[in-house]
């Protein structure tokens, strides 16, 4: 027997109504991020020295800088959905908890956008 109604069967969702695109939301970045991060180490192990210029000119590369954005905003939104989880566990006040969320999501945003600015303006080579 299950406590479960007939259409949240049929549907696949929990009592939240999106406990499923949340978990796998987490699995999929987890995945990207896997693989982002073995491109990034493999690409990290080639250098010779972590010279300004040389990283520099490795980021301006069309490719190296499109997997360093993907790399940044796939690392924010994971974090994000992470932290969700624990906020949402653990902060019990309704208030206290759409604030903290609210102020996880600027956060996690200001940071995904300031690390690809900083990557996309070395890679169109922009003078400080």
């Amino acid at each position: 027997m299950s406590l479960r109604s007939p259409m949240s069967r049929v549907l696949g969702l929990g009592a939240a109504r999106h406990g499923f695109g949340h978990w796998w939301s987490q699995r999929v970045t987890s995945v990207a991020l896997l693989v982002l991060t073995l491109w990034f180490v493999a690409s990290l192990l080639r250098f010779p020295n972590f010279s300004l210029e040389l990283v520099t000119d490795w980021i301006a590369q069309p490719f190296n800088a499109v997997m360093l954005s993907l790399l940044v905003g796939t690392a924010a939104y994971h974090s994000q959905l992470g932290v969700q989880v624990v906020i949402e566990d653990y902060v019990h006040g309704k208030g206290a908890k759409v604030v903290t969320l609210l102020l996880l999501n600027f956060i996690h945003f200001a940071l995904a956008a300031l690390g690809i600015f900083s990557v996309l303006r070395i890679a169109f080579g922009v003078a400080a």
